[in-house]
């Protein structure tokens, strides 16, 4: 019987050990999706115990307490650490084969060097061990990122942000890229008058720019478009839950956007075509300047009306959507490549029922310009786990080339994430080392080792374009 999470935890045979410790395991990380803090960042932030690092804002481990019968003042309320922790330490036992059991003692091991298994009887130990850990110098937030050999992080930042901290970390000279992503959701967001107005106040504000007309409109966004890039960002993303490709003139679009702007609320066919016409005016910028976008699709957000009222957003309520995805994605990447106008581009899903349709998407729009230019993204939110990982590089295997995949990230906000890429890259060499001994692939260790070194690192190196800042 093997050791829970030994060496080879992951790796079902020799050549998958030989695979991860050969070539995957020291490759630096590029994560170049997650929702970082980029102020704690700046200010090389030490938390207090280990419940800041580990509960505060993680609704993975709230969903899984209040499945566990947790009240919810443990979670997002107003109980001590200590009792909040105590109840996430009693929760854990319960959650074997949730991936949750697996990351978090990863994290006690890779960031602590715990080994004890978290449950009611171990909490007091290894919450005291661990937070005065955390008081050290060795564990403030660079540390950590430096601890997990992180060579880059993109975080997500509205268009309005001041990226006051990327700019204070890259004028210091951190010598880990910490870069912005451009992320308008909440300009395309027109299904409520009183908020997009409250929006383009902010976006006014901060572009100095007065708000008058779509052509006004256009014009600020785009003045931060071109202020992110001038920060170092070559990324844009969007959280969607399904690409929007109506036919729109542009007289509609400055009629939808006057009645709007005039605190009238608009018809669904009017949102969908605002919506159509933003995404198409981003993705030009994006082309234009040689970013990356990329495209979250499939989550039905929000769902328990009464909660969100009483905790807001990202709190944990959402869930898996059966949205339409093929026809308007289709279109949509189709009108961008007619034009010569399509930029790189990564498609994540969050409905499994849409692997293949994702994975034979991509293909329609790769045209040899660049390899790899339309990507399927890794399995993303509730997939970024064993099951998910492997269906979806098999998907990818079978209907393009694994080989040119930009490989994992976090999409995470907590600093303790940074397992997560271990475990993708365990999951990946084992794949590899089964069909090696099989005999369904060659035993040609070195081939298969760099294609493995590429996924991990070198292909989101190049994809992105940072191989002036990145080595390896």
């Amino acid at each position: 019987m093997k050791q829970f999470l030994d060496e080879h935890f992951l790796l079902g045979n020799a050549t998958a050990q030989k695979l991860y410790h050969g070539y995957a395991k020291h490759m630096p990380i590029i994560d170049y999706h997650c929702h970082l803090s980029p102020e704690l960042i700046a200010k090389d932030h030490r938390f207090a115990t280990l419940a800041e690092v580990w509960l505060y804002g993680d609704h993975y481990k709230w969903r899984a307490m209040r499945t566990n019968g947790v009240d919810e003042s443990f979670c997002t309320g107003d109980k001590s650490d200590w009792e909040k922790f105590e109840q996430w330490a009693a929760t854990v036992p319960y959650t074997l084969r949730n991936p949750l059991y697996h990351w978090t003692h990863m994290e006690l091991q890779r960031y602590f060097g715990v080994s004890d298994i978290l449950n009611g009887d171990s909490a007091k130990k290894i919450y005291d061990h661990c937070t005065d850990l955390l008081q050290t110098e060795p564990y403030s937030v660079k540390n950590l990122l430096r601890k997990m050999n992180v060579a880059l992080v993109c975080t997500t930042d509205d268009p309005v942000d001041s990226l006051e901290y990327h700019i204070q970390l890259k004028n210091e000279g951190f010598e880990i890229p910490i870069l912005p992503a451009f992320r308008p959701d909440q300009a395309m967001n027109v299904g409520n008058a009183e908020n997009f107005n409250a929006y383009v106040k902010k976006l006014e504000k901060v572009s100095g720019i007065t708000i008058s007309s779509f052509d006004d409109f256009l014009y600020a966004l785009q003045n931060r478009h071109d202020f992110f890039a001038s920060v170092g960002c070559r990324v844009s993303d969007h959280g969607l839950e399904e690409i929007y490709a109506e036919d729109f003139t542009g007289s509609e679009i400055d009629a939808i956007f006057n009645k709007v702007h005039s605190g009238k609320q608009l018809n669904d066919m009017e949102q969908r075509k605002f919506k159509s016409a933003m995404l198409i005016h981003f993705a030009e910028w994006d082309w234009e300047k040689g970013w990356v976008q990329q495209f979250h699709l499939g989550a039905l957000r929000n769902n328990n009306a009464r909660m969100m009222q009483q905790l807001g957003p990202d709190t944990g309520w959402d869930s898996i959507g059966d949205f339409s995805q093929a026809k308007a994605l289709a279109v949509f990447l189709n009108k961008l490549d007619s034009d010569n106008k399509l930029a790189k581009t990564i498609l994540y899903n969050l409905n499994p029922a849409d692997n293949e349709l994702m994975a034979t998407m991509i293909g329609n729009f790769n045209d040899g310009s660049v390899a790899g230019k339309v990507q399927f993204g890794s399995a993303w939110w509730f997939l970024d786990q064993k099951d998910g990982m492997v269906k979806q590089i098999n998907v990818l295997s079978n209907m393009g080339l694994l080989s040119r995949f930009i490989g994992m990230l976090t999409d995470s906000r907590s600093f303790l994430s940074y397992p997560r890429h271990e475990y993708f890259r365990r999951i990946l060499c084992n794949l590899f080392g089964e069909e090696i001994e099989n005999g369904e692939l060659p035993n040609d260790i070195e081939w298969v080792g760099n294609v493995i070194r590429d996924i991990c690192y070198r292909n989101a190196k190049n994809y992105f374009g940072w191989q002036s800042v990145l080595s390896e």
